[in-house]
């Protein structure tokens, strides 16, 4: 999809558009365009934590839904309204998704479009960023992750030397949860996989994502292929991160999830759930509680 790498993101920067007539802490709820590091506009809904329900109030949650999936979705709100249980909650809608601008890239260049909601979520003052991704999103958290601790480590050692101390702040992540992802690219294996891949790749399959699945799908294909999510996660320690997969996912068997958790060693936790289907729609809410539980004692 004739993409370029950019090493690292800029901050983001928004249009404000504001539910409660502002975007601070202190609104139950508020709307923003945020622009990418590559000039995408990507629609974004930051939800306070519940009011006495004991969640956490450094911390937040940022959401990366799956693939046709929008901030606005209810299977998305859904999430978002569990976790907020929890801390408070950042969700957007990828690019091609929703109000977000741009086509969609099946989880490349997305990568952007989290790292803008990770770094409007650290504008809003939160000291805590834990990243939740399901099924595309899911493998776009791991890149992304990769990368940010990357950097982070790279200021870090920079600031060290200038005997500034610092790191961390920008899109780094402080927790890392993956349910439903792939490990690789290209798998064909399962008939939902045959039908996505026509549905990215032929003309005809896209038009359909656009007037079928409101999704609107760029025509280009990789150039180059983008790191794999198996490839990414050995970057991702020390940040915690936490694979889920259900035993009954309909696109991705369990050796995508266990090859995660190989790649993840000592600093990866993996769940397999017994008669989960894929993604946000199968995930039922006490598992979505136990994710906040988990995020709520490994995050920072």
């Amino acid at each position: 999809m004739s993409i370029d790498r950019a090493g690292h993101v800029a901050r983001p920067t928004h249009r404000p558009y504001s539910e409660t007539g502002g975007t601070g802490r202190g609104v139950t709820s508020s709307r923003t365009f945020l622009r990418t590091a590559d000039g995408v506009a990507i629609d974004a809904v930051h939800r306070a934590g519940a009011v006495g329900s004991g969640s956490v109030g450094d911390l937040v949650f940022v959401i990366a839904h799956g693939f046709t999936g929008d901030a606005d979705r209810p299977h998305v709100r859904r999430v978002a309204g569990v976790l907020s249980r929890y801390g408070a909650v950042v969700t957007f809608s990828f690019r091609g998704h929703g109000a977000s601008g741009g086509r969609s890239t099946v989880g490349d260049r997305e990568v952007l479009d989290l790292a803008a909601a990770v770094g409007w979520a650290r504008e809003l003052g939160y000291a805590r960023v834990a990243t939740v991704g399901f099924s595309m999103g899911g493998s776009v958290v791991l890149r992304h992750a990769a990368t940010a601790t990357a950097t982070a480590a790279a200021a870090a050692t920079a600031a060290a030397a200038a005997e500034e101390g610092g790191g961390g702040g920008g899109s780094s992540v402080d927790a890392v949860v993956s349910v439903s992802a792939p490990a690789r690219w290209f798998y064909r294996g399962t008939a939902p996989m045959r039908r996505l891949h026509w549905l990215v790749t032929r003309p005809s399959g896209r038009v359909v994502g656009r007037y079928g699945l409101r999704t609107r799908i760029h025509h280009r294909q990789w150039d180059p292929v983008p790191v794999s999510p198996v490839e990414a996660v050995p970057g991702i320690a020390p940040t915690p991160l936490l694979i889920v997969h259900g035993d009954q996912d309909a696109y991705f068997p369990l050796d995508h999830p266990r090859m995660l958790a190989a790649a993840a060693g000592e600093h990866g936790e993996l769940w397999v759930e017994p008669g989960m289907g894929h993604a946000e729609n199968a995930a039922p809410e006490p598992l979505l509680g136990r994710i906040g539980d988990w995020v709520v004692a490994r995050a920072g």
